[in-house]
């Protein structure tokens, strides 16, 4: 990381261009052009920033970026290689506990609570309910029916039936 710092550095001061006018330029910090021309990849919380910061420098300068990239991904291939196996499981752990309170930590804002589902009835209970209904509505009406056909037919029969025969 060094190596590549010290490039960007000497181009920077072979053009004459102060830390100041680059960051004001490339719209950085000047302690970020510091850093990385003193090749402190600590000062940059993400690796992914530094490396497009390094891209961006580079291709400001008038250097060859893609090179500078290539030089770089080289670096943090060769010092992450080194990194123990135990280390790894170690930030792997670290990594499942962060994630846990995350899920069980719930955030109250208006906009994702979560409203509470209205009690439902099953289905299956409203499709029972309409059958039985029709059920009750169909027996009702045959058995109206019927009692009419009772009333129609008594009447025919007694309509034929001499009344003092009974008397």
């Amino acid at each position: 990381m060094k190596e590549i710092g010290e490039k960007l550095k000497e181009a920077r001061e072979s053009m004459g261009i102060t830390i100041e006018e680059a960051a004001q330029d490339l719209k950085l910090r000047s302690s970020q052009i510091e850093n990385i021309e003193e090749g402190n990849k600590d000062a940059f919380k993400d690796i992914f920033y530094l490396k497009m910061f390094i891209k961006n420098y580079s291709k400001y300068l008038g250097l060859d970026y893609d090179e500078m990239v290539e030089e770089f991904n080289e670096y943090l291939f060769d010092f992450t290689s080194k990194i123990s196996i135990e280390d790894i499981k170690k930030a792997e752990k670290e990594q499942r506990k962060k994630e846990k309170k995350l899920k069980t930590v719930k955030i109250a804002s208006p906009y994702t609570i979560e409203k509470q589902q209205q009690k439902q009835i099953p289905k299956f209970l409203i499709i029972g309910g309409i059958l039985l209904l029709l059920v009750i509505i169909v027996y009702v009406v045959v058995l109206l029916a019927t009692k009419e056909d009772d009333k129609i037919s008594n009447t025919i029969v007694m309509e034929g039936v001499d009344i003092n025969e009974f008397a």
